[in-house]
């Protein structure tokens, strides 16, 4: 089951599971749509992989099932 991270790791914006601007890898490392256009041009800087956008976990799955609160920041690896 997907972690669901709460905020980009880039820009520290806010994605909530509902977001459809949350991008993922394949180790859910998670950006916004804008960092992984503009800043990281679709290449993850922790692993190298490309990016895919993150599923929506339906509303009524998430009192279960929540969403990860866990929030990773690095902005020093999101360099342009």
């Amino acid at each position: 089951m997907l972690l669901l991270k709460p905020g980009c790791e880039c820009c520290d914006r806010d994605l909530p599971p509902d977001s459809r601007d949350a991008m993922i890898c394949s180790f859910e490392c998670t950006f916004c749509m804008q960092c992984v256009m503009e800043k990281l041009h679709g290449i993850c800087p922790n692993c190298g992989g490309n990016f895919a956008p993150r599923p929506l976990r339906p509303a009524a799955k998430l009192e279960r099932f929540p969403a990860s609160g866990a929030r990773v920041f690095k902005p020093q690896g999101c360099a342009a």
